[in-house]
């Protein structure tokens, strides 16, 4: 990194409050071209209301922003941080799904303008989307409600890295790798050492603490809305980084711990039949097991999830047709939390039967619950009767782990669940999930982190649509994993 000079923008003081919420606490942050800035925190410690106040689509309450050597803050807007040539992608996609890629990637660059505008904005996007994530198998003319939440990532950030008529100084990139598989997160990691080396500027933040790590030059701590600790990556380690953001977690690395789910093995819970027309195995999961789904994104395994709790092309033992399923959503925004309702009923729809009386929702029960889960999975609210799009989003990831553990399901369905949670509450929903398991339920896990997988009894592994291979706890590697992936020998 060059010598520093004067920041890119820099915030002196700056605090935001919702209600009685302390979001930022006289935050002082400044971001230097060359610079890498990586910032962590557990959900609730003001990364994202920071990034929306670099942004400009939230006001700050008190304290000033430079950017450039001026002092903005009263003006500070959407526009002006554009003006400035500072860009934010954030957690919760900000794509209209309705459009397609060319069209959404026009509304971030108003120069796109005039006749022929559609194709010039569909070849900058797929310029752009080749340079950072090569082979995407991403149109232009895509709709991006059709695309997997993978590629709608993959859009946001290439139409964020898009130059049009104002060169780009700062890009924020809040959890871009939540949902990509580990190749694709490489190839996004890889394209910002390149970008910064330009002498523009990244801020990554990220609960993927290797990545920050590795790509950053600098880490900040933020810890319940305040900056507490602020230096090189290099003089930081993982166990360091942990115990400044105040972390429970004592595995940061995702956990490897020695222990078999109690499963019973006298006949299948559920069971899977392949496509006839493929070479593709089926799945097959017993009372009590945890089963890992694998393989680049986008090859199948949520859809296997989805028909799983349709019930269409499997075959369920036991009585399991009658058992009841839960499913918590990666996509959140699309498929987990209802936007107009509070936190309490967020998490008890999921135990509705159990809450009901003389056909009536028993709000002291609701509520009884609702308190329980926010203290045993540590939802940061003042409270529960909040509307779910009060909490950040790491929280509203924790309310639907508290819906899907919280209720009578024998079965519970896991896609790419942890996006956007922080280390500590991962470590404790892993043990929840152990805990679980040795009670007999059983747990089908697709994930994009590798750690992940060592929670797993066995791992299928997805290519194309078809799992081709099974891994078995004592055979999984990250190589047989990749290998699979890719349609390689092991």
């Amino acid at each position: 990194m060059s010598d520093p000079g004067q920041p890119i923008v820099s915030l002196d003081g700056v605090e935001r409050h919702f209600g009685a919420v302390r979001a930022l606490v006289g935050v002082d942050l400044a971001v230097h071209a060359d610079e890498c800035l990586g910032i962590v925190g557990q959900n609730g410690a003001g990364k994202s209301t920071l990034m929306n106040i670099l942004a400009g689509t939230l006001a700050a309450g008190r304290g000033s922003i430079v950017v450039g050597g001026s002092d903005i803050g009263a003006q500070y807007s959407v526009g002006a941080a554009h003006g400035s040539g500072i860009r934010c992608v954030f957690q919760e996609l900000s794509l209209c799904p309705n459009l397609t890629v060319a069209e959404n990637a026009r509304i971030m660059h108003p120069a796109l303008r005039g006749p022929g505008w559609r194709a010039k904005a569909g070849s900058l996007i797929r310029a752009k989307l080749d340079e950072i994530f090569p082979d995407n198998g991403i149109a232009a003319a895509d709709i991006v409600g059709d695309l997997s939440i993978a590629r709608r990532q993959m859009v946001e950030i290439a139409r964020a890295f898009t130059v049009t008529d104002t060169p780009i100084r700062l890009v924020i990139l809040d959890e871009p790798t939540s949902s990509l598989d580990a190749v694709v997160a490489d190839q996004l990691l890889g394209f910002v050492r390149r970008f910064v080396g330009t002498g523009a500027a990244c801020i990554l933040i990220s609960h993927l603490l290797g990545e920050v790590l590795s790509a950053a030059d600098r880490i900040v701590v933020m810890r319940d809305g305040a900056v507490v600790e602020a230096r090189r990556a290099a003089d930081f380690t993982r166990d360091t980084l942990v115990s400044a953001m105040g972390s429970v977690a004592k595995d940061a690395g995702g956990g490897t711990a020695d222990f078999r789910s109690k499963r019973d093995r006298s006949e299948p819970l559920i069971e899977t039949r392949p496509d006839d027309r493929a070479d593709g195995q089926g799945l097959t999961a017993h009372r009590g097991e945890i089963i890992g789904l694998a393989g680049l994104d986008g090859h199948g395994q949520t859809d296997m999830l989805m028909q799983i709790f349709a019930g269409a092309g499997l075959r369920r033992r036991g009585g399991a047709r009658t058992r009841p399923m839960a499913l918590v959503a990666g996509d959140r925004q699309t498929d987990g939390i209802f936007p107009l309702w509070s936190i309490a009923r967020n998490i008890g729809i999921g135990s509705m039967r159990r809450l009901l009386r003389f056909a009536l929702v028993d709000s002291s029960a609701e509520q009884t619950l609702a308190a329980a889960w926010r203290e045993r999975i540590g939802i940061l609210t003042p409270d529960m009767n909040n509307n779910i799009l009060s909490l950040s989003g790491g929280n509203q990831q924790k309310a639907l782990f508290a819906r899907a553990l919280g209720s009578d399901a024998d079965i519970i369905l896991m896609d790419d669940p942890m996006r956007g949670v922080d280390i500590g509450t991962k470590q404790e929903v892993y043990g929840m999930i152990r805990d679980e398991a040795a009670k007999g339920r059983t747990f089908l896990w697709y994930t994009t982190e590798m750690d992940e997988l060592n929670h797993c009894d066995h791992v299928y592994v997805f290519r194309n649509g078809q799992i081709v291979a099974d891994l078995p706890r004592d055979m999984l590697t990250e190589e047989r994993v990749l290998h699979s992936s890719f349609g390689e020998a092991t």
